[in-house]
């Protein structure tokens, strides 16, 4: 088996699948979708938190401008992780803190290793060198 192959679609698919539960995230905190969260203004910390996961999550989901997305949304879940739930607990099974530390790993990783070849950051890349 070619595993170089599989690595950059294995790398997509792994950028979308996440993408697609973090958006989850943003979107009940905007809209209210898939479950009700509770924003008390757009521009408050959990408002801006929703705009980043929903539209950051949306870049990351067609891989458009992917390492400056992942950057940031790095940023937000480590400092979401140590303002919300470190305070609860050191241990993150107990502050139900677990997904903002793999988020954020993931887009550490997603900052380095890019969008993969099923993402627009690699449609405009081979179309800027053709």
């Amino acid at each position: 088996m070619n595993c170089e192959l599989w690595t950059g679609r294995v790398l997509s698919v792994l950028r979308i699948v996440t993408a697609l539960v973090f958006m989850q995230h943003g979107l009940a905190k905007l809209f209210g979708f898939p479950e009700p969260s509770h924003v008390d203004h757009l521009l408050s910390l959990s408002g801006v938190a929703g705009i980043l996961e929903a539209f950051g999550g949306f870049l990351l989901l067609i891989g458009l401008f992917t390492r400056p997305v992942a950057f940031i949304l790095c940023g937000e879940m480590a400092v979401a992780y140590f303002m919300v739930h470190a305070p609860h607990s050191f241990f993150p099974m107990l502050n139900k803190g677990d997904s903002a530390i793999q988020f954020c790993f993931v887009f550490l990783y997603l900052v380095f290793a890019g969008a993969g070849p099923w993402s627009l950051d690699a449609l405009l890349r081979n179309k800027k060198s053709a």
